[in-house]
């Protein structure tokens, strides 16, 4: 885990990035944009009309906050060794508590994420100085879908820890919210940073798909392309690669291509995640 919770793009059935689109426009500090969000209402939502930043929007929500019920499982004693020392920097009653709630939204974060979602919002409720707080309440949100809540945060968490940050996962929220061209950026800005091997290769899947949603198929198949797609070569993220691969070959119209592979991503799914040997058999002439 790299906070409370670990994230990988949120893919479509094509492995190849999220489809939905919305017109929510969230707020780069990073370039100082001027969007700004509308206000909440009461109920924690957002009330037409208003221009109120997307970071005083989100706080007005966090310090609404119930308390939600912690798991009895959910102790601070799961949490990684990274994530324990930076809460060491809280008061210890207050580490106690957040950390709990940070085990709690790693332990629901693949079952249920939305009450994920609500312990990781209380948690950055009570510490929101604390970078792997903010990087666990963005990382929860990206899988509970809130889009441009994911994006506030995991900006936030990039600034205060100076990392890399999760540029994937950012770059998939982009395209979430109908804005390929930004994940492209992101992609472009990954270049020279010290990434790992599997999050490199995840950016390379998003913005392959982002080249998708702007309709450029022959851009999107090249954006996959590179030394670990070889299918003599196999890494923990063969099968996710190569199954986008043959995904946007398909879109390309490469059918005989996009079935080789396909295969290949069968060949490499050890734990049967993906239906690359259906999307196979469908492509494949039938006698």
């Amino acid at each position: 885990m790299t906070a409370a919770v670990t994230g990988k793009p949120v893919t479509d059935d094509a492995g190849t990035g999220v489809e939905t689109d919305a017109d929510t426009d969230v707020r780069d500090d990073d370039e100082d944009r001027e969007d700004t969000e509308d206000e909440v209402d009461e109920t924690g939502g957002p009330a037409a009309g208003s221009a109120v930043p997307v970071e005083e929007q989100q706080e007005r929500v966090f310090t609404r906050s119930r308390t939600p019920e912690l798991p009895q499982d959910a102790d601070i004693s799961v949490l990684d060794p990274d994530v324990k020392q930076e809460l060491r920097g809280l008061p210890k009653g207050l580490a106690e508590i957040v950390g709990r709630h940070l085990a709690a939204a790693g332990l629901l974060i693949d079952s249920e994420p939305e009450q994920a979602l609500e312990h990781a919002r209380y948690a950055r409720s009570k510490a929101a100085r604390v970078a792997v707080v903010r990087e666990a309440a963005g990382l929860t949100a990206y899988h509970a879908g809130e889009w441009a809540e994911a994006l506030s945060e995991l900006r936030a968490a990039r600034r205060m820890s100076h990392g890399a940050g999760h540029l994937a996962v950012m770059a998939d929220c982009e395209r979430a919210l109908g804005r390929p061209e930004r994940a492209i950026d992101l992609a472009r800005e990954a270049q020279g940073l010290s990434l790992s091997p599997e999050e490199a290769v995840e950016l390379r899947i998003v913005a392959a798909g982002a080249r998708r949603d702007m309709g450029e198929l022959d851009a999107a198949v090249v954006a996959l392309q590179g030394d670990d797609l070889d299918e003599k070569k196999r890494f923990p993220w063969s099968a996710r690669l190569f199954y986008a691969y043959a995904d946007n070959l398909e879109a390309a119209g490469r059918n005989e291509e996009a079935v080789k592979w396909f295969l290949n991503a069968a060949q490499a799914d050890d734990d049967n995640e993906t239906d690359a040997a259906e999307r196979a058999f469908d492509l494949s002439p039938q006698d």
